[in-house]
């Protein structure tokens, strides 16, 4: 069995764990870099742990891919995969503490006008006071009440917000954090009861522009908005303008339809939008790549005995 791992913010530390696992289940193994520095002889790779889009693109004898990331929406494809009998295992709840911990450090960037502030700064000037909101008291209401949601959530909960709302297919949530978890057919009517909306959705045909023009003037004035999800979920027009005329307080976006976001887009120049190039969530934090690397090493022990591996992704529901 040959298994490739591509995956360039290793440590030694991991690739040690790795090698262990890699052992038990009697396994060739190969680290790579990049893709471009895998040796022929290894595309014909049983198991990948890494982004190798090319080498599955081509590979029939793949039997598992195992991503890094916790969004799969770029597999679902046709013809991504050569075998499409593949497994697909992504690596969601890895997740939950960096971007948790991005949701709430650029809500209180905007609510509390630090970015104003900054810019100021930037040009050597004493900003004068701006008026400043707080998470204390606010009403919350998070679309996706998965991980990054639940860990979110649980953050938040310390803040004494006066309610935090969640939303989910099902409408349950394991996670007590949440006052109240409702069905997303019910999202018009919690809506105009959200001071922040916190969105952290997959891509499917289901949410996509789920925050549509319409919704997006259901919520109340002045209301802020962050998506750390897929870009596909906002009718980014809709909200540029609602951010431009001023009706929304602000909005904080990790994710956009096209990444990345091209130089004449008007996000760019979109008044109290703040914009981060899809970094909420990766592998530079030290508690995120431990954890993805243990979820690998624990899978790959479970694939070696022949057990269902965990975070198998579904094709048809697309997560």
């Amino acid at each position: 069995m040959k298994i490739v791992v591509i995956n360039s913010f290793l440590k030694e530390t991991h690739k040690e764990k790795i090698r262990k696992a890699a052992e038990e289940v009697s396994g060739d193994l190969l680290f790579a870099e990049s893709e471009d520095e895998m040796p022929e002889e290894w595309e014909d790779c049983d198991i990948i742990y890494g982004f190798g889009m090319n080498i599955a693109k081509k590979n029939k004898n793949l039997k598992w891919l195992s991503v890094p990331s916790a969004g799969v929406d770029y597999l679902m494809k046709p013809g991504v995969l050569a075998n499409e009998d593949c497994l697909v295992t992504n690596s969601s709840g890895s997740y939950g503490v960096t971007i948790a911990e991005h949701i709430i450090a650029v809500s209180l960037i905007m609510m509390r006008k630090l970015d104003y502030s900054y810019r100021e700064s930037l040009e050597g000037r004493w900003s004068s006071p701006q008026p400043q909101k707080s998470l204390k008291d606010c009403r919350i209401l998070v679309l996706g009440t998965g991980d990054i949601g639940s860990c979110f959530a649980r953050r938040a909960r310390a803040f004494e917000p006066l309610s935090i709302t969640g939303v989910s297919r099902s409408g349950k949530s394991t996670d007590p954090c949440f006052d109240a978890v409702k069905k997303t057919d019910e999202i018009d009517s919690l809506l105009p009861d959200a001071d922040l909306l916190v969105m952290s959705l997959p891509d499917t045909p289901e949410t996509r522009d789920i925050l549509n023009r319409e919704r997006i003037a259901f919520l109340p004035e002045g209301a802020y908005v962050v998506n750390v999800g897929r870009g596909s979920a906002i009718d980014e027009d809709a909200l540029c303008e609602s951010l431009n005329s001023g009706r929304l307080g602000g909005a904080a976006l990790d994710v956009f339809k096209t990444e990345p976001l091209p130089s004449d887009s008007r996000i760019w120049n979109t008044k109290n939008l703040l914009i981060t190039p899809h970094v909420a969530g990766n592998l530079t934090l030290e508690h995120t790549l431990n954890t993805n690397v243990d979820m690998f090493c624990v899978n790959l022990e479970r694939y070696g005995k022949g057990l269902p591996l965990n975070n198998l992704i579904d094709r048809n529901k697309g997560y």
